[in-house]
C-alpha cells in the first residue's frame, strides 16, 4: 500500500510540475553577464528608453551587474524565475542591463555619453546586482541616480523585491508610506510560495 501511495504522489508531483508556467532561465551572455528574455537591447540613450517604456505603458529600470558576481547569480537563480515576479516585471517593467565594467556608451538623462564602467562610477555605484527605476518623466538636466524613484543595491529575497516592483509601481515613493510597511512582509512571503 505504502508502494501505491509513492507512486501516485510522485505521478502527482510530475503533473503538478507540468502544469506550472515555464519560465525563462537566464543565459549567461558572451560578456559574462546573465541574460533573460524580459532585459530590453536598446540604442543606449536613457531619454529614448524611457520614452519607448512610457510607450509601452511600463516603467523604466536598470539592473547593473558585473561577471561572477554570485549576488547577481542568486537573484537571477532564486529570485527572477519565481512566477510572480517574472510575470510581474514582463507586465510593468521595461529593463536593460549594464555591466558595471563594461566599455559600451550609454547616454545620461543629462545628455552625457560615457562607458559603463565611467557611468557606473558617475552614479556612485559600487555594489551589483544594483537596480534603479526611473518615474514617467525625468527633468532636463539630472543623471539617472538623481531622478531614480528607487536605488536597490544588492541581492534581497524574493518577497523584497517583490515588494519593491510593486511600491514602485503603485508609486508608494510619492506616498507618507515606507517601503519598510509596504506591505507586510507575511503577505509578500505567501506570494511567492506558490
Amino acid at each position: 500500500m505504502g508502494f501505491l501511495i509513492k507512486r501516485v504522489g510522485a505521478a502527482l508531483l510530475v503533473l503538478q510540475m507540468l502544469a506550472m508556467p515555464a519560465m525563462a532561465e537566464a543565459t549567461m551572455g558572451d560578456d559574462g553577464l546573465h541574460k533573460t528574455t524580459w532585459m530590453r537591447d536598446t540604442f543606449r540613450d536613457l531619454r529614448e528608453d524611457l520614452a519607448e517604456a512610457n510607450a509601452e505603458g511600463k516603467r523604466l529600470a536598470i539592473i547593473m551587474e558585473q561577471r561572477g558576481c554570485i549576488y547577481c547569480n542568486k537573484v537571477h537563480a532564486e529570485v527572477f524565475p519565481v512566477p510572480e515576479i517574472d510575470s510581474y516585471i514582463r507586465e510593468n517593467f521595461f529593463f536593460i542591463q549594464m555591466n558595471m565594467f563594461g566599455d559600451v556608451e550609454w547616454t545620461d538623462f543629462d545628455g552625457e555619453t560615457l562607458s559603463e564602467k565611467k557611468m557606473a562610477q558617475k552614479w556612485g555605484l559600487m555594489f551589483t546586482p544594483t537596480m534603479l527605476f526611473f518615474p514617467e518623466e525625468v527633468e532636463d538636466g539630472v543623471t539617472a541616480t538623481q531622478a531614480a524613484v528607487v536605488n536597490m543595491p544588492g541581492a534581497f529575497e524574493k518577497y523584497t523585491t517583490l515588494n519593491i516592483l510593486k511600491w514602485v509601481i503603485e508609486k508608494g515613493y510619492e506616498t507618507d508610506e515606507s517601503f519598510q510597511s509596504f506591505p507586510s512582509p507575511a503577505k509578500s512571503r505567501m506570494l511567492c510560495m506558490s
